[in-house]
């Protein structure tokens, strides 16, 4: 048996760009099989609803752990596992962070000053698993891709919600640096995700870690993702799933 986990996800308010609720989105991946989900938002630094600026950075904060405690309650009531993630941004290039709580994040306020550079490493000191997102994203606003491998453990190399390009470069990448390798989804529609990236001409998949082993905690995720004991797989939208070996894909 295999533990299916959706590793980058969004939900509104807190991510601007989330089009579903935290209940939505737990609701959906609890419906097709999936183990639990990282909520994955974006950070204070990226596309944060705008509502939560004139906020303190305590409150900011609170606000921005929002969407994951409902998620989280939610998933309680119906047996289903949520963990805390970040998505931290840089000028559209972003770092998918796990393992640290919203007690780091408030007694840390001077990450908001830090260079990406200086940040990451502080991260990953402080215990977190720091990945870089979809690294071969190209956008209207991103004027050039950034690469980041001295400052990250590993890099997405499957982000259903991007083009195969993309996805074939990161793995490329990944292999060159010797990054550990992630997969997500990168859902901000929730329930909907299958027929949004349908209309974007994506193949109708989605993509997640999945493990022989059960998770029970975010230290569980990085122990297995370091131990490389978690493997990409995509799933379509009839529900059949498929765990890839790395280097031998097909999305």
């Amino acid at each position: 048996m295999l533990f299916r986990y959706e590793t980058h996800c969004h939900t509104s308010p807190v991510s601007f760009c989330g089009r579903a609720t935290a209940r939505d989105t737990v609701h959906f991946y609890h419906a097709i099989g999936y183990d639990g989900i990282f909520l994955t938002n974006h950070f204070l630094d990226g596309n944060i609803n705008p509502d939560s600026k004139s906020l303190s950075y305590e409150e900011q904060i609170d606000y921005y752990f929002s969407d994951y405690e409902d998620a989280l309650q939610e998933g309680e009531r119906i047996g289903f596992k949520v963990f805390p993630g970040v998505e931290l941004s840089y000028k559209g290039t972003d770092f998918l962070i796990y393992g640290l709580d919203k007690a780091w994040y408030k007694a840390h306020p001077e990450i908001m000053e830090m260079k990406k550079t200086d940040e990451l490493p502080v991260m990953m000191e402080a215990g977190a698993l720091v990945i870089q997102a979809h690294p071969y994203r190209e956008a209207h606003y991103i004027n050039h891709i950034r690469l980041f491998p001295r400052s990250v453990h590993g890099a997405e190399i499957i982000n259903s919600s991007q083009a195969e390009l993309s996805n074939r470069m990161a793995e490329i990448y990944a292999e060159q640096y010797h990054l550990l390798k992630t997969a997500g989804s990168d859902n901000h529609w929730g329930s909907r995700v299958f027929e949004k990236l349908a209309e974007k001409g994506y193949k109708p998949e989605i993509a997640g870690m999945c493990s022989e082993e059960p998770l029970e905690s975010v230290r569980d995720y990085i122990r297995l993702v370091k131990e490389e004991k978690m493997r990409p797989f995509v799933q379509t939208s009839d529900g059949s799933y498929m765990p890839l070996v790395q280097g031998n894909r097909t999305i």
